[in-house]
């Protein structure tokens, strides 16, 4: 049975025997999965500790009840920007003080990066402002044909700042950013997928959750230092020209590739190819 563990907002659940895949469940069904204070405190202690346990190869984020995630909870965007007409009318204190908390939650999301394991995003229903923060943060994404989206931000009258603006147009480009972000406008699970937002479409949450357990089992079972290398050095490669992403990865595998993995992996493909060829068709 796979265990269970209860933080403020979250649940995690497994990894359940060999699979080495453990579910992190945004868990405040009743609002929705808004976004609150003890949940940006928690998502990267949860994940910290998902990653150093080496049982977990593979993380899944899910949302609980209806929807994935409303976005960032009112009460707490309201006792972030604080009273006095809003941030235009911040004195330096509390400028200085809404920027570190901004910094913090924006933490919060770059957790999913930091984390060495890959992290896919199953999404259902509604995934609106921050809940677009997180899921560009994500390795991976999923959706089911009812899944909806908004870069809402812009309807509160700020600017997105927890990374969709970042992340984002390297998912889907410029241009989609642009309009998306401007207008707040909701987009479908369909749309996202033309995009490049998320990978594919289901058409019931059953359904998308038993495809994202197939692959992230099929991950999970794949050498654990390639499958971090690999994660490691896209995501280093983002910022660096090619020459410059294959020097790193030169230098990633001058040090990695000393491993039991590798022997392994070459012993089992030495097997394969010593067999006749119509004995693999």
């Amino acid at each position: 049975m796979a265990e269970q563990e209860e933080w403020e907002g979250l649940r995690v659940e497994g990894p359940d025997g060999n699979s080495g895949v453990a579910w992190l469940s945004l868990h405040r069904p009743t609002r929705f999965n808004a976004l609150d204070a003890g949940l940006f405190h928690s998502l990267p202690l949860a994940i910290a500790k998902l990653d150093g346990n080496p049982d977990v190869r593979v993380i899944v984020l899910t949302g609980s009840g209806a929807h994935f995630c409303a976005g960032i909870d009112l009460s707490t965007f309201a006792q972030i920007a604080g009273g006095g007409g809003g941030r235009r009318n911040q004195t330096k204190k509390k400028e200085k003080k809404l920027r570190r908390d901004v910094k913090e939650l924006q933490s919060s999301f770059t957790a999913f990066e930091e984390c060495r394991k890959p992290v896919i995003a199953a999404i259902h229903g509604a995934c609106i402002g921050g809940g677009i923060d997180m899921i560009t943060a994500c390795d991976l994404r999923y959706c089911t044909k009812d899944a909806s989206f908004s870069v809402k931000e812009v309807d509160l009258a700020i600017t997105a700042d927890l990374g969709t603006l970042q992340r984002l147009p390297r998912l889907i480009g410029h241009g989609n950013t642009m309009e998306l972000a401007l207008t707040g406008r909701k987009f479908t699970g369909s749309e996202a997928k033309s995009m490049g937002l998320v990978q594919d479409v289901y058409d019931s949450k059953a359904e998308m959750l038993a495809a994202v357990e197939t692959l992230a089992k099929q991950i999970a079972s794949k050498s654990p230092l390639a499958v971090v290398g690999t994660k490691a050095v896209l995501l280093k490669s983002r910022d660096l020209t090619v020459a410059q992403g294959l020097e790193y990865v030169a230098l990633w595998n001058a040090a990695m590739l000393i491993s039991q993995d590798l022997k392994t992996a070459i012993q089992a493909q030495n097997h394969k190819q010593s067999k006749p060829f119509f004995s693999k068709l």
